[in-house]
């Protein structure tokens, strides 16, 4: 787990802007869910190709939290990367052609095969019965065609979105990023996301709480959730 804050010129000036540290000081927990980002073996199995090492360490933190939010009345959403591809060939053809070398293709699409071994949520994830399971194609589960996220949302009433998994920089944040442009309360959970860096991880953490919506603990976070309204 990344052990690190959020720099202090950083938070001078999200004070001097908005005069408050955090964005919210009750979030309804009935219309909160937890949607976790990309915690499958692709990122988090050894030896994966797109392994984040440290995304093996938030797996009892995001237990903790999906626990805490099933308990209050919240929803918890578990997301997954999956792209189709045959022949070498890809569904994203943009992001394989140009970011991936022409000899690492066939691995990566055969771990990102929809239902197949890659997608799968890692092994120390504990889910229950009434979570959802979505599955999305582009970082951002927001970006349009991407994933039925923002619909399944609606039609529960969710207006509170709590984001963790991996990577914080890319997956997460753009996740994040997307789901404050369409009005949804965003927080990501900074002890339940992971990247490949400090740095990478602290400068996402920093993006968000400028620009995009809050950056708390899983402990603010339950705290926030089950303090009653005035």
């Amino acid at each position: 787990m990344h052990k690190l804050d959020i720099r202090k010129d950083v938070v001078d000036r999200v004070l001097k802007r908005r005069s408050r540290y955090h964005l919210f000081d009750q979030l309804d927990p009935g219309k909160t869910a937890f949607v976790v980002v990309d915690m499958q073996n692709l990122f988090c199995e050894p030896g994966a190709p797109a392994e984040v090492p440290e995304s093996r360490g938030i797996c009892g933190m995001i237990n903790r939290l999906a626990g805490e939010v099933r308990r209050l009345g919240g929803k918890v959403v578990w997301i997954t990367s999956a792209i189709a591809g045959e022949g070498g060939k890809s569904d994203w053809s943009m992001f394989v052609d140009n970011f991936i070398a022409p000899e690492n293709r066939p691995k990566i699409i055969q771990y990102m095969k929809p239902g197949g071994h890659g997608q799968q949520l890692w092994t120390e994830l504990k889910t229950a019965p009434d979570d959802l399971h979505i599955t999305k194609l582009r970082y951002s589960c927001f970006t349009p065609g991407s994933s039925s996220l923002e619909r399944a949302l609606r039609s529960r009433g969710i207006q509170n979105v709590l984001i963790g998994g991996t990577k914080t920089n890319i997956c997460c944040e753009s996740t994040a990023r997307d789901a404050s442009q369409i009005d949804f309360n965003t927080v990501m959970v900074s002890d339940c996301a992971a990247a490949l860096s400090d740095d990478e991880h602290r400068a996402a953490l920093e993006n968000i709480i400028q620009q995009f919506g809050d950056v708390m603990t899983a402990d603010e976070i339950v705290a926030v959730l089950q303090k009653r309204p005035n």
